[in-house]
């Protein structure tokens, strides 16, 4: 879920035995599978994954093709890169320190990391009410690919150029939000945010497959279908790649069923306490992103059957995902292996979580 040459502000976002299913390509012709089809063709994606969770249990339905080059499908239980969920994950961190008593929620984040940033509270960075400029308006994903950057020459850059608007009168989704959230994190508890997430919310839940990438990994570590991605119209494999530049905002690895079980489990009250999550699920209009509000690190989404979901969603060069938990406790995640300019990955969303 990032703002980055074509891709605009995106818009999408318990523990059970995950179902053993088949992969490839699936015979049947639910609304699901009708859905992905359609994605594929309209969006020019190689293919596509829908996970549905529910009741402890997690069903794969999987189109198109996981592999260019082998044509082979999505794996089974597929590991891809999440994006923007990271900020679920993180924003949830940052709640449990609220919890704890180490973090004030509307006290200045200068309070946490002196002489960064003025006047902008911890809700402000969660809520994306900051005015913080987007620091990957200014450093590229392609051009730093393989590079290393720092949370810090992030912020650094966006601070280059003046905010959007005062603190608390708008809303502008911005990367540089949470890459200062990450940095309070490690700076309230000495350890890296990847650390934080690991002790706290993937351990407990059992999100085996889910993990924050090492500052030099630049590969998936698990089963995974290749990511694509059109660089100056060249289709280019950009599987493997550097996502330090993506950091806390969006370097995490996980899969559809890992996701739908960390959404699940959180929406469900196991995560945060209720005052905590009540906090998360305070929304503000945010005009850019259709039929959603943005709360803390998550967002309510109306879908057109009138249901609506509590999640987040992803996009890095590759992968895009988006998502949800619906009001029963449905989860679903739907995943496709190249993030193009149009996205009609919320349709397939739509068609799993109106037809039940």
């Amino acid at each position: 879920m990032f703002t980055n040459r074509f891709v605009a502000v995106a818009l999408t976002a318990g523990l059970g035995v995950v179902a053993a299913t088949s992969p490839g390509r699936t015979p049947d012709r639910s609304p699901v599978t009708r859905a992905l089809d359609d994605l594929i063709k309209a969006d020019g994606v190689p293919g596509a994954q829908a996970v549905i969770t529910e009741r402890g249990r997690s069903h794969e339905i999987t189109r198109g093709v996981g592999d260019l080059r082998t044509g082979g499908p999505f794996p089974h239980q597929a590991q891809i890169r999440i994006g923007s969920n990271t900020k679920a994950f993180v924003a949830t961190v940052m709640l449990q320190l609220v919890a704890e008593g180490r973090i004030v929620l509307d006290a200045p984040a200068e309070h946490y990391l002196p002489g960064v940033l003025h006047a902008v509270t911890i809700r402000q960075l969660l809520q994306h009410t900051s005015g913080l400029v987007d620091y990957l308006d200014l450093l590229d994903l392609y051009d730093n690919r393989w590079s290393a950057t720092t949370p810090r020459q992030q912020v650094d850059a966006a601070m280059t150029l003046r905010p959007h608007f005062a603190p608390g009168t708008d809303w502008a989704y911005s990367n540089t939000n949470y890459a200062l959230a990450g940095m309070v994190i490690e700076q309230v508890t000495g350890r890296s945010v990847g650390d934080e997430i690991t002790r706290r919310l993937i351990v407990p839940l059992g999100l085996g497959a889910t993990y924050f990438p090492r500052p030099s990994e630049t590969g998936i570590r698990g089963r995974h279908p290749r990511g694509y991605q059109e660089v100056d119209g060249v289709l280019v494999d950009y599987t493997d790649q550097n996502t330090t530049m993506a950091g806390a905002a969006g370097a995490m690895v996980s899969t559809g069923a890992d996701l739908n079980r960390f959404y699940i489990a959180l929406l469900g009250g196991r995560v945060l306490p209720d005052t905590q999550l009540t906090e998360m699920k305070r929304t503000v209009p945010a005009a850019a992103l259709p039929n959603a509000e943005y709360g803390l690190g998550l967002m309510r989404i109306m879908l057109s059957c009138g249901k609506e979901i509590w999640g987040h969603g992803g996009s890095l060069p590759g992968f895009r995902t988006r998502g949800g938990v619906t009001a029963e406790g449905v989860a679903v995640n739907v995943t496709v292996n190249e993030m193009v300019e149009v996205d009609h990955t919320m349709a397939a969303v739509e068609a799993a979580v109106c037809s039940r």
